[in-house]
């Protein structure tokens, strides 16, 4: 374990650091605030810090009628991959998922970051789809948790 702190999302502070991290990781598919802070009512948003530098952030969205699974995402900004952060970030969020039930966990990741796919197939998800969303040109990619991790 190392000295990251994990805390929702909660206030404008907490919610514009996730929104950071989002729109840096996610370009094609930026937030406003107001967005973000609709998004907080409906999802679990954290945002991950090392000391006081932001390192990423989670989601994890609750299972649905529509949408019978949990879907868990983890960002980590490029300066900080390769350390663990994301590993931490995670387990976090698979905690959440776990309590949160719903019949699988899947992960959904921008094709345009191959560090995010290598992550997600090296923590047991298998590739289930590509889909791309109107307008978007880059292809997102949805993953299933195969096996228990």
């Amino acid at each position: 374990m190392t000295d990251l702190r994990i805390e929702k999302a909660d206030g404008d502070a907490l919610l514009r650091d996730w929104r950071y991290v989002h729109n840096v990781i996610i370009p094609t598919a930026t937030l406003s605030l107001d967005e973000v802070r609709e998004r907080s009512g409906r999802y679990h948003l954290e945002v991950a810090y090392l000391g006081d530098e932001l390192v990423g952030c989670s989601t994890v969205r609750p299972p649905t009628s529509e949408e019978p699974v949990v879907t868990v995402i983890a960002r980590v900004l490029a300066a900080h991959r390769g350390q663990g952060f994301g590993t931490e970030i995670y387990a976090r969020g698979l905690v959440r998922a776990r309590e949160l039930g719903g019949e699988a966990i899947e992960t959904v990741v921008l094709e345009s970051n191959p560090d995010g796919l290598r992550f997600a197939l090296e923590h047991g998800f298998v590739e289930i789809e590509r889909y791309l969303l109107p307008g978007d040109t880059v292809p997102w990619i949805a993953l299933r948790l195969a096996a228990e991790n």
